[in-house]
């Protein structure tokens, strides 16, 4: 079960295929910080026929940009601050299904248009009990607001090309539990996942497997049945029963799979050291946050988490040094070696591609800042400042204009009596000063301090300052030896708008060619 396999081979884009079906299935359910793209694909290897991520609040997706990642093959959906909030991949297309939190149906419905292409269906989180969830009236506070939960549903079902399905607790009286489904099966839903238990109740209370059979018994949709994972879900047959037991068609698990999540194998369960090997191996292989890493396998450990093995886990800081903890290095840096052959192809096809364009008096060109393509400390900036420095030339200025439809920034940088700027804005005063230092030393032919360059003397030398100052001298800081000058440029929003329609010519420019763009 080796998830790196034909690594360097694209993995192929899913055709569409019929709409997913939610009978006869068993399930990952959706848990907070368990059901990221490792796991999500650990429990399909093991069996699982859905999976769902954890669940995503609405706010914080309609901020989110679709990504395409080339090095890792994912559909990334990435916030403003740079954190992927969800990521995907072709492997798990036909059978994800992404879980929101939401109060709002226009919001839940921007959100659902944002990721549908990306996933199988829509599921609307009515069940979670945490404070988190139901402060902003979303999660288990929906059970008490009967209308805004149909609002929500018709609006999807009517909005979206996806299945759109919801989990629900159990309400304190059967009738009205019974009373509940029947107006969510008339929005039109696909599915339906009952918890059986009120949100009022924790693990330790017993499943109330009779309100879900109510359920199953009067609505036509299909009925996934949770919370069967502590007393009676405790291996493969087990799930059989619990679907038996609650007349539900399918069974959704949440603990049981954290804790081992080869539960869902029909050949018998698995040990949990095997398994999460397993899990690391997709950790590594997606890039996976190292601290919901170690979350997840300390869920796995369980009574071993003060072990040996579990300290050292619980004191890792990056997902290398998990790999040193399960003696996996080997696989570690045969991964981390072609992840980098993808980066450095990639980035020599945007150098052959993003040919400089002369706009006027300032050289162009089209470049993004990604924060995470350098080092923690070092930046473009810095690199440019060290080379001016040793060219003796005055330390660069930096030129920022706003604009004013969605408050973008675009910076331009001058060295040596040039300018140069990026043609993308940013969302950050630092990111725009960033780009247009990177358009700078592409140009030049600098360095720029991306990782796995051959140019290390600015790390060294900021290391050395490190040893020496106890720290580094936060970038972007008043600091003069580690930022260039500024000027606020007030520059109407017409003059700050990208350039449009414009013909070019090839132009020589300090050795490098520059494409001259003339109105």
């Amino acid at each position: 079960m080796e998830p790196d396999e034909n690594l360097n081979k694209r993995l192929p884009i899913m055709a569409e295929t019929t709409k997913l079906s939610f009978r006869n299935k068993t399930a990952l359910a959706p848990m907070v910080r368990v059901g990221t793209l490792p796991m999500r694909l650990l429990a399909l290897d093991y069996g699982a026929d859905i999976v769902y991520c954890e669940e995503l609040i609405d706010i914080k997706m309609a901020q989110c940009k679709r990504v395409v990642n080339e090095v890792l093959d994912t559909v990334d959906f990435v916030a403003p601050d740079d954190r992927v909030m969800f990521r995907t991949c072709s492997r798990e297309k036909d059978r994800i299904v992404f879980q929101m939190g939401t109060a709002d149906p226009q919001r839940a419905l921007t959100v659902a248009k944002l990721v549908q292409d990306d996933v199988a269906a829509i599921d609307v989180n009515m069940g979670c009990p945490k404070e988190y969830s139901t402060k902003g009236g979303m999660g288990a506070a929906l059970l008490s607001d009967p209308d805004k939960i149909e609002a929500i549903l018709t609006t999807l079902v009517n909005g979206l090309s996806k299945p759109v399905t919801c989990k629900i607790r159990v309400l304190p009286s059967l009738e009205d539990t019974v009373k509940l489904v029947k107006r969510i099966e008339q929005t039109g839903v696909s599915a339906l996942a009952v918890h059986g238990r009120l949100k009022e109740e924790r693990p330790q209370h017993p499943v109330h497997c009779d309100y879900i059979q109510a359920v199953a018994k009067v609505v036509s949709i299909p009925v996934i049945a949770n919370g069967g994972s502590l007393d009676l879900v405790k291996t493969h047959s087990d799930i059989t029963k619990f679907r038996e037991a609650t007349g539900a068609c399918s069974v959704m698990l949440a603990r049981a799979a954290m804790w081992n999540p080869s539960i869902f194998c029909s050949k018998g369960i698995l040990s949990v050291d095997e398994v999460m090997k397993e899990y690391i191996k997709y950790a590594v292989r997606y890039d996976n946050n190292a601290f919901n890493s170690k979350y997840c396998l300390c869920q796995m450990l369980r009574d071993r988490v003060e072990s040996p093995m579990g300290k050292q886990l619980h004191a890792a800081q990056t997902t290398k040094e998990i790999c040193e903890v399960y003696s996996m290095m080997e696989y570690y840096d045969k991964i981390e070696s072609e992840l980098q052959q993808r980066r450095e192809a990639l980035q020599k096809n945007d150098t052959i591609e993003n040919h400089p364009i002369l706009d006027g008096d300032v050289i162009t060109m089209p470049v993004r800042f990604e924060k995470r393509e350098y080092p923690p400390q070092i930046t473009p900036k810095m690199y440019l400042l060290e080379w001016s420095r040793r060219e003796k030339l005055e330390q660069p200025v930096y030129e920022m204009v706003q604009r004013s439809q969605d408050r973008a920034f675009q910076s331009t940088v001058i060295v040596a009596e040039k300018k140069y700027r990026s043609t993308l804005w940013e969302k950050s005063k630092k990111f725009a000063e960033q780009a247009a230092a990177v358009v700078c030393l592409r140009v030049l032919g600098v360095p720029e301090g991306r990782v796995g360059e051959d140019s290390c003397e600015l790390i060294s030398k900021r290391k050395r300052e490190e040893n020496k100052n106890g720290e580094f001298q936060p970038e972007d800081s008043p600091a003069p030896e580690l930022d260039g000058r500024k000027r606020l440029i007030t520059q109407s929003p017409q003059k700050a708008e990208e350039p449009t329609n414009r013909t070019t010519k090839e132009a020589v420019m300090n050795g490098s060619h520059v494409n001259q763009t003339a109105s």
